[in-house]
């Protein structure tokens, strides 16, 4: 608290700061949405982030990602840059101290070999 009164900022500010941090990290293909996400949908209950649950205090925070990975990235790499680049925006832009930011990698995205092919001739196309 200052002296002006109260600030609290809502779990969905930190989940959108959280979401956009982990997308921006090359590797990441999307974040995952787990089933409690699914059943949301199906039942029309508002959407939220798919793939962030945040538990935010008064002055911390706690956040998981759900990731997938794309081929051919190191997974732990990856997962380390996801955290490093969470905890450095969410801490940047709300002041919250991130006690933990936990990567659960849900999956690997391998692309369809057809477009892999085609980017391929396209590239030698190039040289």
């Amino acid at each position: 608290m200052n002296n002006l009164g109260n600030i609290k900022i809502a779990d969905d500010v930190v989940k959108t700061i959280a979401a956009k941090a982990t997308e921006d990290v090359e590797g990441v293909y999307k974040l995952a949405g787990g089933v409690a996400d699914e059943f949301g949908k199906i039942l029309g209950k508002k959407r939220g982030i798919n793939g962030i649950k945040v538990e935010v205090g008064e002055k911390e925070c706690s956040i998981d990602t759900y990731i997938i990975i794309k081929h051919g990235y190191p997974i732990s790499e990856v997962a380390q840059k996801v955290q490093e680049s969470v905890l450095e925006s969410v801490s940047r832009l709300t002041a919250l101290k991130v006690i933990e930011v936990n990567v659960f990698v849900q999956d690997i995205k391998i692309e369809d070999e057809k477009v892999i092919k085609e980017e391929a001739q396209s590239t030698d196309e190039i040289e």
